[in-house]
């Protein structure tokens, strides 16, 4: 009969038998380990390179909260300007006042005339990042430009020479800085008009708006935004989605200047009525 093993050499191969079924669990399961976060390509200053054209993809732009499909408000445009269903961008439902949900009831009941995107006017930001019109990012050291081809929107982002907004706008004034891998912008300094999308959703000229993007891949971004708005909302609250580049050969921005499809919806009552001979 072969020698018993000593107590504590029988504890060590309990312990190692353990430890081997544990890792082999967590296997099975397919928790492997983490794999290394994606590292953009770099630009001459060593900055993650964001430059290039993108567009989400997102029913965001008709609203940003989780929402059904729905009949166009104009009769006569079918299907054409139905609402497409989507799953939304926020982290929850929007922590309206309970005035400011009023309001934006009634802005929805009457988005044909308030909604400001009808009229051509400046979309505002996040709006700016998720309507279905690409934006061009354009990358320096010290100045980072959004541009979209809507209404020729363009935002600065001050990269050094950080500086509080001297006035009111519907973009904001952006202060940007590196956090490692993400793009952090920092805006301020909106005006009351612009809204988050086509439901009405909007706010006071106390929004703050604190973006994060990161490259996820050669050919994504991941675009986190926090919006603190005291007068109007209870609480922060955030909005997350996707961003993607457009892959086409030779991708650009073909310009949509659409103030002159607006003018007579406008100014067309101050006309002159054309005199009869």
């Amino acid at each position: 009969m072969g020698r018993l093993k000593p107590a504590s050499t029988v504890a060590l191969l309990v312990a190692v038998g353990v430890i081997a079924a544990l890792a082999l669990s967590f296997t099975v399961e397919g928790q492997t380990p983490a794999r290394p976060a994606y590292r953009a390509p770099r630009t001459t200053d060593g900055k993650p390179n964001l430059n290039g054209v993108y567009q989400a993809i997102t029913e965001a732009y008709w609203d940003i909260e989780p929402h059904s499909s729905a009949p166009s408000p104009v009769k006569e445009l079918g299907a054409s300007f139905a609402t497409a269903g989507g799953l939304g961008i926020t982290d929850g439902p929007l922590p309206y006042k309970p005035e400011a949900l009023a309001k934006k009831k009634e802005n929805y009941a009457n988005r044909l005339k308030l909604d400001p995107e009808i009229k051509c006017y400046l979309p505002g930001t996040p709006r700016g990042m998720y309507i279905p019109y690409p934006f061009q990012i354009i990358q320096t050291p010290t100045y980072i430009m959004i541009v979209s081809s809507y209404a020729r929107a363009v935002r600065t982002i001050y990269m050094t020479d950080h500086k509080e907004a001297p006035a009111d706008s519907w973009m904001g004034w952006s202060n940007g800085r590196w956090e490692g891998e993400t793009l952090v912008i920092d805006t301020t300094g909106f005006n009351d008009l612009s809204w988050f999308d086509r439901a009405g959703n909007f706010h006071s000229d106390q929004l703050h708006v604190v973006e994060r993007i990161t490259a996820t891949g050669a050919d994504h971004l991941l675009y986190e935004a926090t919006i603190e708005d005291p007068q109007t909302f209870t609480r922060p609250w955030k909005i997350s989605m996707p961003i993607y580049r457009r892959l086409e050969k030779n991708a650009q921005l073909l310009e949509f200047n659409c103030v002159p499809f607006v003018e007579d919806l406008i100014y067309g009552n101050l006309r002159k009525p054309s005199s009869s001979n």
